[in-house]
């Protein structure tokens, strides 16, 4: 086990769900362009814990299929007449939202290899 714990595999999975809100934010108005999202909660109990089998592919299912990275397609509030289900309002509070907890399992990281540092030196 990791001395980071969770925070660890939280962290790649958070950056990997900015990456996934950006190409949505970028693509906004693209003609047909379906925007996704990532289900973090899903992926990380996951790569956690034994996750809960299902007897049937269309047992669990929410907003479309959800793929193994924890990827999505987003249900539009409000689809655009090309196609495009990108909301760009929706997409810029997502990726703030998720830009927050980035930041805050990265100073949680942080804290934890400053306390080694701490413990290594004799503080």
């Amino acid at each position: 086990m990791s001395i980071f714990g969770i925070h660890e595999k939280a962290l790649a999975l958070k950056t990997h769900r900015m990456g996934v809100l950006a190409k949505n934010i970028a693509n906004a108005d693209t003609p047909n362009f379906k925007a996704k999202d990532v289900d973090f909660k899903k992926v990380l109990n996951a790569a956690t814990t034994a996750s809960l089998r299902s007897t049937h592919t269309e047992h669990f299912v929410r907003e479309g299929q959800i793929k193994e990275n924890g990827e999505y397609f987003s249900i539009p509030f409000n689809p655009s007449m090309d196609g495009n289900t990108v909301e760009i309002s929706v997409e810029q509070a997502k990726y703030g939202k998720a830009a927050a907890e980035y930041q805050a399992s990265l100073r949680f990281i942080e804290s934890r290899v400053s306390g080694i540092r701490r413990a290594l030196k004799g503080e």
